[in-house]
């Protein structure tokens, strides 16, 4: 009977070892420095009288999240709220009409969905400064795939990616009878710093 618990003992012992070790030496993820790290969205405009019409620039302030080099994953959340338009070739006025848009029910409806939430489920590495990110992002209380391309290594990291509105419930802003409007497709674009 001894014998026997000794033995089965030995053999937990024996399983458990490699993820103890394994445990040990895996990196752990490490927090997003959200001072030194930038999103902006870009808005391109489309339509008959487009020349008239602007492309937006969107500061989206990263508010948390952590980066895990060993396995390439990434988690973040943009306070919807505290996104911005830098549109620097249109007056202050009309700054403040897209903001309000933006912000509003039409668009990203910040007073039902605070938050903007991105994570990495998959990553395919291309050589070793640039990866191919598969994740699920959540905007507007939708939860869609993502594809980011990144490059970079040692704690900073920049990409880029694309995303329709449609697919998160958002109609595309147009005016004038829709001979000025915005794209449905918008591009994401980022540098990602990490504490040491």
């Amino acid at each position: 009977m001894s014998i026997r618990i000794r033995n089965s003992w030995l053999f937990a012992a024996t399983l458990a070892a490699p993820l103890v070790l394994w445990s040990a030496d895996a990196t752990p993820a490490k927090e997003i420095d959200t001072q030194k790290s930038t999103m902006t969205v870009r808005v391109f405009k489309t339509g008959l009288f487009s020349a008239f019409g602007h492309d937006h620039e969107i500061s989206a302030p990263i508010r948390q999240g952590s980066v895990n080099e060993t396995d390439r994953s990434v988690n973040l959340i943009v306070d919807a709220r505290q996104m911005r338009v830098m549109d620097k070739d249109v007056s202050e006025k009309d700054r403040a009409e897209i903001q309000e848009t933006m912000l509003g029910p039409k668009v990203l409806d910040t007073a039902q969905f605070p938050e903007i939430r991105f994570h990495s489920t998959s990553a395919e590495r291309a050589d070793e400064r640039h990866w191919t990110v598969h994740g699920e992002l959540t905007l507007r209380g939708k939860t869609r795939p993502m594809k980011v391309e990144v490059n970079g290594a040692s704690g900073r990291y920049r990409g880029t990616a694309e995303l329709k509105q449609r697919d998160f419930g958002i109609e595309p802003v147009s005016v004038g009878g829709g001979t000025v409007k915005v794209k449905d497709e918008l591009r994401v674009e980022f540098e990602i710093v990490a504490k040491p």
